[in-house]
């Protein structure tokens, strides 16, 4: 079938630095890489590589910056015949990398935040079709593709990344799966009044949901139970790609038919291979990498 993923695609200016700046701080490193970002663009990246027939659905500015944003997704085949150009900047992001490998992330929205859920047919949403989304274009869009989607019977899939932005209660139920990870779990248990884990932002919402905890794994909460699933061993080199390469995969495990747990297990492999390279689309492992990775296991 079809992963259609509906969010924002950015150029990353990407700085190694040997510390993360504090307030007032000043870090100087060796260089900087313009690379291709924006968590709607990764996610489609790495459900392409992994196999998916990938639609991406966003917006971009008329200037040389669409250039490096969009190099990602054409490289990974990806149908970009619904991206739009608008008269806004195309989305901008500086990404300061540690030693570790943690990253501080600021982003200049630019183009994003004109991206309609109207750019997504209707025809596409139909049974079969897996609709990925983030929260780095307008909620109001997100919330109106959601509803869409559910009402034509498409799988939707939400990661709720960055939290910053609420979503009302109705949209969230309306999920097949939200993905949060520990610091967005605990805002959307504070907004239902609940406990920050899996089950009880299940219990509150009714929707599946996957919490995310990076090297401690992932924890499922689902109509069959509660799941939990240790991530793959490795030393990272760069983590800013890993939680969108782990939704995007899973969005391509889904489509193809895996059940939830053995997507989960793929997605987790793929993360992991992303966290061992540098930079965002540009670390999404192909299928037989991430086959390989989980043969080994």
């Amino acid at each position: 079938m079809t992963v259609i993923v509906f969010g924002s695609v950015t150029a990353d200016l990407v700085f190694a630095l040997p510390e993360l700046p504090r307030p007032g701080h000043t870090v100087l490193g060796p260089g900087y890489r313009a690379l291709p970002g924006g968590k709607g663009a990764n996610q489609a990246v790495a459900a392409a590589r992994d196999g998916a027939r990938t639609i991406f659905v966003g917006a971009v500015g008329a200037d040389a910056m669409a250039d490096i944003a969009l190099g990602g997704l054409r490289g990974a085949g990806v149908d970009l015949s619904r991206l739009a150009t608008v008269r806004a900047p195309t989305a901008c992001a500086a990404v300061c990398v540690g030693p570790d490998g943690g990253n501080q992330i600021a982003v200049g929205s630019g183009a994003n935040l004109l991206a309609s859920a109207q750019q997504i047919e209707d025809t596409m949403l139909r049974p079969g079709a897996v609709l990925l989304l983030q929260m780095e274009v307008p909620p109001a869009e997100v919330a109106v593709a959601v509803m869409r989607a559910r009402a034509r019977g498409a799988r939707v899939i939400l990661n709720l990344a960055p939290a910053a932005a609420d979503l009302p209660r109705d949209i969230l139920a309306a999920l097949d799966l939200l993905v949060v990870n520990e610091h967005e779990a605990m805002m959307v248990a504070r907004r239902l009044g609940t406990a920050p884990d899996a089950a009880a932002i299940r219990a509150a919402l009714g929707t599946d949901v996957a919490l995310t905890m990076g090297e401690s794994g992932v924890t499922a909460a689902t109509a069959a139970g509660l799941f939990r699933y240790p991530a793959f061993p490795v030393k990272p080199v760069d983590t800013t790609g890993a939680g969108d390469c782990w939704c995007g995969v899973l969005a391509s495990a889904l489509d193809r038919g895996l059940p939830l747990d053995a997507a989960m297990r793929r997605a987790s492999a793929a993360a992991a291979i992303a966290c061992t390279r540098p930079g965002a689309a540009s670390a999404m492992p192909t299928g037989a990498e991430t086959d390989a990775l989980l043969a080994r296991r």
